[in-house]
């Protein structure tokens, strides 16, 4: 019998529907393609829902997810509705109520994509950021004391668990060993100013690199990760890092490996419910103008399908997105690939059934 697998799908706001309609289209193909079966279940999530009803985050929805094989998500953000509200309200609820303590970011450049890097190649960007999810100053601790006064005082704590950073970096070792490429695996920090969290993290990597001789570790401040990320990205293979940290540097990483447009990545729960999402937000502008492109929702969806154990699957996606961003696209630029969303879906598909 053919495996079978429930997605949950959150369309979400803006151009997030759009994108994710392709990379069901993609996921349709290929399931075909290797004989296994995805049943999707939509959940309206999101600023529409919460304006015309106030509710976030519902019950009905969090069983529905629970029994999912993986949530897919589009996009959160509505331009009226406060930022916060939403972000923390349903995309960090959902990572920390599902435990999805690691972030993975891949970061490659594809052939035919451009890099703002001076002759740098798809050789030189090809790296994964370990990001760990669910601690640090994203845990929501602090408050404020006077507010609106000018005595106001605001304060936002950073958590670190030894528990919560040493399964971080121990899923980084792990994901570097199987990935098998340099087999280098960077600690990005900040030893000289954060002397109690990184005190931590720095003693944790060291302690756990022991089981690993196969990995050679090193260590950077995130400064100078933005530095070499820049100049000399051909150093990384796999770093991990805390959450704050983590938000930043995979952005600039989106930028070198080609833009937001894309970049994907997966919150991962490596004993649960993982949830998988292009990296770019749900761009409000392009709203039903056909003109985004879904590549960064197709490539999260591929993510998905490495995490579910569908690697030839995983591997048949990315080779037809490099054949299209190589041989297709005009720009991977909203409005400039020469296709328009729905279209791009189109030839990653069709490229898919006919090879």
């Amino acid at each position: 019998m053919s495996k079978k697998y429930s997605i949950a799908v959150i369309p979400g706001d803006g151009t997030g529907p759009e994108v994710i309609n392709e990379g069901i289209k993609v996921l349709e193909a290929v399931a075909k393609k290797f004989e296994f079966t995805i049943d999707f279940t939509n959940y309206d999530l999101g600023g529409e829902r919460y304006k015309a009803t106030g509710e976030i985050f519902p019950d009905t929805a969090a069983e529905g997810l629970t029994a999912a094989d993986a949530i897919y998500l589009g996009a959160i953000g509505h331009p009226d509705v406060k930022p916060g509200i939403l972000e923390k309200g349903l995309l960090l609820k959902l990572r920390f109520d599902f435990d999805q303590y690691i972030n993975l970011r891949p970061v490659k450049l594809y052939e035919g994509v451009e890099t703002p890097l001076k002759n740098k190649s798809p050789d030189d960007i090809d790296f994964v950021v370990v990001r760990e999810n669910t601690e640090g100053l994203y845990a929501g601790a602090g408050g404020c004391l006077k507010r609106g006064t000018p005595d106001e005082v605001a304060i936002q704590s950073s958590i670190n668990t030894r528990k919560g950073v040493e399964r971080c970096i121990r899923f980084a070792f792990e994901y570097c060993r199987s990935r098998n490429k340099a087999k280098k695996l960077t600690l990005c920090g900040k030893t000289n100013v954060l002397t109690y969290a990184f005190d931590l993290w720095e003693r944790t990597f060291y302690e756990v690199g022991k089981e690993y001789p196969d990995i050679q570790t090193d260590y950077a401040h995130v400064d100078a990760i933005c530095m070499w990320m820049v100049k000399n990205p051909e150093w990384f293979d796999v770093i991990v890092t805390d959450n704050m940290f983590g938000d930043i540097i995979t952005d600039l990483a989106a930028m070198i490996q080609g833009g937001m447009g894309i970049a994907a990545g997966g919150n991962i729960n490596p004993e649960g419910v993982s949830m998988f999402e292009p990296i770019g937000g749900s761009a409000p502008k392009y709203t039903g103008k056909q003109i985004i492109n879904p590549i960064a929702a197709i490539s999260a969806a591929q993510i998905m399908l490495a995490t579910l154990g569908e690697k030839k699957a995983s591997q048949t996606v990315e080779k037809a997105v490099i054949k299209v961003l190589r041989d297709d696209l005009d720009d991977i630029a909203a409005g400039k690939m020469g296709y328009t969303t729905s279209e791009v879906g189109d030839l990653v598909a069709e490229y898919i059934i006919a090879n």
